[in-house]
């Protein structure tokens, strides 16, 4: 194994086994501002830890897809973890256009979790379902179309050769459209993986879950496992805006902790304003490539 190939699967051991901490993190940094102690950094890996030993309850309405769905959406969220360089490290399996092959994994994870949720028959979690549906028709053009600007700056078509020339001072040149695709993949950040001012994974408000309304009916090793993976989905979207924004590539936990001073600092947006928190972003990314195309 060369050395290359070695650091490449040290970032896929590290991912895995840092990922969790990112959620602990974000919720460290908002006890912090509430003026309370909060939990230990530690206490998502209890979580995991504590599920995993609980048994497992399936209703009967539900098939083998929905016993499938957990273990899929973990595969996928780590094929994804190996495209993506992070810290330094190289990506395990970089190749030109992988970019592209990102966003369907993204695509697909998120289309296995809704087909568990409508599996279980319930139209409280289908409506879940459809909330994050539709909000993936403008999340997915807004990450597609700033990585394909990202791609038209650096000149190279894979992650890996993005992150590289982004560190190079590439975007230097181009400075404009690399805020402009940045404030897009954040907004698509807060949006996948179910934070502030789009969705809030610490309430359960009957009329205003996205995500955890789609996983109420898991339990045990499943739950573990849902959970497991979006702390991967966290990991993947943070190494995209360190790998861009900053040539030290300082790391995801940073990141983590600008996401916790980010949702102390702002409120949830009503239901109706995601749309247009959206159209933002996909507009940030149309005119970043629009500027890179001149």
């Amino acid at each position: 194994m060369d050395t290359v190939t070695f650091a490449a699967f040290l970032h896929l051991v590290l991912a895995a086994t840092l990922a969790p901490l990112l959620p602990g993190v974000i919720n460290r940094v908002k006890a912090f501002f509430a003026g309370r102690t909060g939990p230990s950094l530690l206490q998502p890996y209890r979580d995991l830890a504590r599920l995993l030993r609980k048994g497992t309850v399936f209703s009967p309405t539900t098939t083998g897809l929905f016993r499938l769905a957990p273990a899929a959406g973990l595969a996928v969220a780590l094929v994804a973890v190996a495209l993506v360089p992070a810290g330094g490290f190289p990506a395990l399996v970089p190749f030109p256009g992988d970019f592209l092959l990102l966003v369907g994994l993204l695509a697909l994870a998120r289309f296995i979790l809704i087909l568990a949720a409508l599996d279980t028959g319930s139209s409280f979690e289908g409506m879940g379902a459809s909330r994050e549906a539709a909000f993936a028709a403008l999340s997915d053009p807004a990450l597609l179309l700033g990585l394909a600007a990202a791609v038209r700056v650096s000149g190279e078509s894979s992650l890996t050769g993005m992150m590289a020339a982004a560190s190079a001072g590439v975007w230097w040149t181009a400075l404009p459209a690399l805020l402009l695709v940045l404030g897009s993949l954040l907004a698509v950040f807060l949006t996948e993986n179910a934070r502030i001012p789009v969705d809030d994974p610490n309430t359960h408000l009957e009329l205003t879950m996205i995500h955890e309304v789609m996983v109420l009916d898991h339990s045990g090793p499943d739950l573990a496992l849902i959970e497991y993976g979006v702390a991967l989905r966290l990991w993947v979207f943070g190494s995209l805006i360190v790998g861009l924004a900053t040539p030290s590539r300082a790391g995801v936990p940073p990141l983590a902790g600008f996401v916790g001073v980010l949702e102390s600092a702002i409120a949830r947006l009503r239901l109706q304003r995601v749309p247009q928190f959206l159209v933002g972003a996909v507009a940030f990314s149309v005119l970043a490539l629009v500027l890179v195309l001149r």
